[in-house]
């Protein structure tokens, strides 16, 4: 009976295996179809994709990208940064197009890059807060500034017996103060991280000083003082400590160096009295300025700082008028914060908001060899700045500053034509 059943159970043992292959081969071929058409459904919605990105134009150039290589690098494609404020740029050691990007595994794959940074988002930044020239180019920039200050003080000289009633002298001064400054600034990108820039100004000043006593009766006086000529020239290196990389701001270092070429206060003629005969176009010190500044970008805009700290370098005046006998002068020094951003309405327009302040420290002056100290200064500006680009290698730059502390001037404003070479 069981050698029965083995030999029935050899009999049907191929067929059995004949119907198992079947199943199988059926299977696969059923698989195979599905991953046909998912494969064809794929191929549909690329070329779907790809007809819409060809229909619509890209939103910003990709001249203007920042991308990342394999290793998270920011690779700052053709003229990232180029031309910050009418063609400037944040230099970079890497080619104009970048890397190519290679393929990783997920566990490989590179951070997200660096959030875009567009040139017509930062050409209304600031000036002093600039990013690098090109290695080798030449930037001429042509500038006029126009600055109004004007003050308003009430003195009572004399004493006051019983409130309201007072012996004495009640005098008013009114002054107004006009300056106006037309600037020659050539800028060149020494390397990919380093650019030189030279300053020279030509001043010009008006004041109208108006006194008032009112003793008996009122007596006006009235000084007007003009002078002009060239002020004091300026020279500056900048260099880019960082590209950018893995979304952190690009900082540049600074370095900027004043001189005395402009006529000082102790170098103007007085009359007898001491009143200087004219104005002066210069500080009469020298001066030197380290600074770091950094450009964020938080598309779509971009936010900018700068810290700094002025040092003037005291000078031993050496000098009498009238019976005071000047010594050593040490101007105070500055220190200086600013805050703001950028923001591109579209690729020729942008505009900029900021904040600065400037806290100016006592100047020390020697008189009959006894040290006097002045007191220190609050100096604070709300910034505004609007650019338009006028093509590669021209655009009209215009910011405002408007005082907010007792100290600042009243208005300034700055209109700048950057020329690229």
């Amino acid at each position: 009976m069981i050698g029965a059943s083995v030999a029935v159970a050899a009999l049907l043992a191929p067929g059995v295996a004949l119907a198992q292959d079947e199943e199988l081969a059926a299977r696969v071929a059923r698989l195979e179809a599905l991953v046909i058409e998912q494969q064809r459904r794929i191929e549909a919605q690329e070329a779907l994709l790809n007809e819409r990105a060809a229909m619509a134009p890209p939103s910003v150039d990709p001249r203007w990208q920042v991308q990342t290589d394999a290793s998270g690098r920011a690779v700052f494609a053709d003229r990232t940064l180029n031309q910050l404020r009418a063609g400037q740029q944040v230099a970079s050691t890497i080619a104009p197009n970048g890397p190519a990007q290679p393929t990783l595994p997920p566990s490989e794959a590179p951070p997200p890059p660096a959030p875009e940074v567009r040139r017509e988002q930062l050409a209304a930044i600031p000036e002093g807060i600039a990013v690098l020239s090109q290695p080798g180019k030449f930037t001429l920039d042509v500038s006029t500034e126009y600055t109004r200050s004007s003050a308003n003080r009430l003195v009572f000289r004399g004493i006051e017996i019983v409130p309201g009633v007072q012996i004495g002298v009640i005098e008013a001064n009114e002054a107004d103060r006009d300056t106006g400054v037309v600037t020659l600034a050539g800028k060149y990108g020494i390397g990919p991280r380093m650019e030189a820039e030279l300053r020279v100004p030509y001043v010009w000043r008006n004041d109208t000083i108006t006194t008032v006593q009112q003793r008996d009766e009122a007596v006006t006086r009235t000084i007007d003082l003009s002078g002009d000529g060239v002020g004091d020239v300026e020279a500056a290196l900048r260099y880019q400590i960082n590209g950018g990389e893995r979304g952190r701001p690009i900082f540049i270092a600074g370095l900027r160096v004043k001189s005395d070429t402009g006529e000082g206060p102790f170098d103007i003629d007085r009359d007898e009295f001491g009143i200087a005969t004219r104005l002066a176009t210069g500080s009469g010190f020298w001066g030197v300025e380290p600074s770091i500044s950094f450009l964020y970008p938080s598309d779509p805009a971009v936010i900018f700082g700068s810290l700094s700290y002025f040092a003037h370098l005291p000078r031993d005046i050496n000098k009498t008028e009238g019976e005071i006998r000047i010594g050593e002068v040490d101007p105070g020094d500055a220190i200086g914060l600013s805050i703001g951003f950028g923001f591109s309405l579209n690729p020729r327009f942008s505009f900029s908001l900021g904040y600065k302040h400037n806290y100016i420290r006592p100047t020390k002056s020697e008189l009959n060899d006894i040290t006097e100290k002045s007191d220190a200064l609050q100096v604070g500006a709300l910034q505004f700045g609007m650019s338009y680009l006028l093509n590669d290698r021209y655009s009209l730059n215009g910011n405002f500053e408007f005082g907010v502390t007792e100290d600042a001037p009243d208005m300034r404003f700055i209109l700048r034509l950057p020329i690229v070479f």
